[in-house]
């Protein structure tokens, strides 16, 4: 984490311009949370009149800020609102200090932009375990709120990365009703990845008119077919926040605007298939499918079995068209299946079928496919007709490098 890690062989080829959203202010700062000389504080500011959604972790050890923010997102407000954002101490797993901390942020935060102080929300990311030294991050809020401006969405994302090896953001523009509403959203994530929630950091913004009730609605129902069908090693952070944000700038009503939906599904995929191209070490962007399962829970867990395995993702990383590990990871699932009705694709070559190795494959077809940068394992049960889509990455020396001086 304190050391400069190599850009991911998968990353974008530069960060997206995207699209200004009215109603929301953004600055960052570097405040010396943990490390000197590095952004790692993000204000947002949003207008009077924004509707707040959110989605979190799971995780029984999750951080006061997530239970803070977990709290506060379905109260109903016309204030504004603001999201203060830390990288290099999740203030997680530290007791009543973390709640001081939280409250000590929240209301410097309220104080210095005017937003009440049950409007503002936090989050903090990096290393659990260890005090966060919130007076270094309220040194820096009147800097913060002074600097406060549209365009600042690159920076932000910059500023809440830890192991990330680039800055991730997505961002859409579509007409409803004849009139331009804009997406634009930015997420941090690379290592603890797994589908429990949004297994990361993630803020997206829009300008859209919408109550609270039916964004939440649609946010939950987009994280399952987005965010919590990723994984990169299977764990799942304390800290994982999701937050939207629906300004109203716009004036354009998308309560029942499908379009609007199909846009933020797109953001938040794009986002979320980022910080799989982000995994620590990886080298591989893998798309994992299931078909032919006896219902959706099963298709599910077969996916993930497959996607999670160290030695389907460490054959993944050698170029091994090791099919075996793959009929391995279904067999071990628990999930309904049948040896002798597995068919098994490694994007369009039929690798094996009825219980076997297909008559038409040969070895050398899979190694050469394997040897691309993004690949597609497709898995079909035999027992039915539901189906599940996960996304995953290589596990290389890389991972085990990065998370062993993960503290150093």
């Amino acid at each position: 984490m304190g050391k400069a890690l190599a850009v991911s062989p998968l990353a974008p080829a530069s960060f997206p311009t995207l699209p200004d959203i009215g109603g929301v202010e953004i600055a960052t700062a570097a405040a010396g949370v943990k490390y000197k000389d590095r952004t790692d504080v993000m204000l947002a500011r949003l207008a009077p009149g924004t509707t707040m959604a959110g989605v979190f972790t799971r995780s029984a050890t999750r951080s006061a800020p997530v239970l803070d923010c977990q709290a506060k997102i379905g109260t109903a407000s016309d204030a504004g609102a603001a999201i203060l954002v830390n990288s290099g101490n999740s203030n997680a797993f530290t007791g009543g200090r973390g709640v001081e901390s939280v409250q000590a942020i929240t209301q410097s935060v309220a104080n210095a932009t005017g937003v009440p102080v049950e409007r503002v929300f936090t989050s903090s990311t990096g290393v659990i375990g260890e005090p966060l030294p919130h007076d270094r991050i309220i040194a820096k809020l009147d800097d913060l709120a002074s600097a406060l401006e549209a365009a600042n969405m690159e920076h932000a994302a910059r500023a809440i990365m830890t192991t990330d090896t680039f800055p991730k953001g997505a961002g859409a523009e579509i007409m409803v009703d004849g009139q331009p509403v804009r997406i634009a959203g930015i997420a941090k994530g690379s290592g603890m990845i797994a589908p429990d929630m949004a297994t990361m950091l993630v803020y997206i913004f829009t300008d859209a008119q919408i109550a609270q009730p039916p964004l939440q609605a649609m946010l939950s129902r987009l994280t399952d077919r987005t965010f919590n069908c990723i994984t990169v090693d299977s764990d799942t952070s304390t800290s994982d926040t999701l937050l939207l944000a629906a300004t109203g700038a716009s004036g354009v009503a998308v309560d029942d605007a499908p379009e609007f939906e199909a846009a933020l599904h797109d953001v938040m995929q794009d986002l979320a298939h980022q910080v799989v191209r982000d995994g620590e070490g990886a080298t591989k962007f893998v798309t994992v499918q299931v078909t032919g399962a006896a219902s959706d829970a099963d298709a599910r867990t077969h996916a993930l079995s497959i996607a999670n395995s160290p030695l389907v993702k460490t054959a993944i990383a050698g170029e091994d068209p090791n099919w075996g590990r793959i009929v391995m990871a279904i067999g071990k699932s628990g999930a309904a299946a049948d040896r002798d009705r597995l068919t098994i694709r490694f994007g369009d070559i039929l690798v094996a079928e009825n219980g076997w190795v297909a008559p038409g494959y040969a070895e050398d077809q899979g190694a050469t496919y394997m040897q691309q940068p993004d690949l597609t394992i497709t898995v079909d049960i035999g027992l039915g007709t539901r189906q599940a889509t996960v996304w995953t990455c290589d596990l290389t020396h890389g991972y085990i490098s990065i998370n062993a001086d993960y503290r150093s």
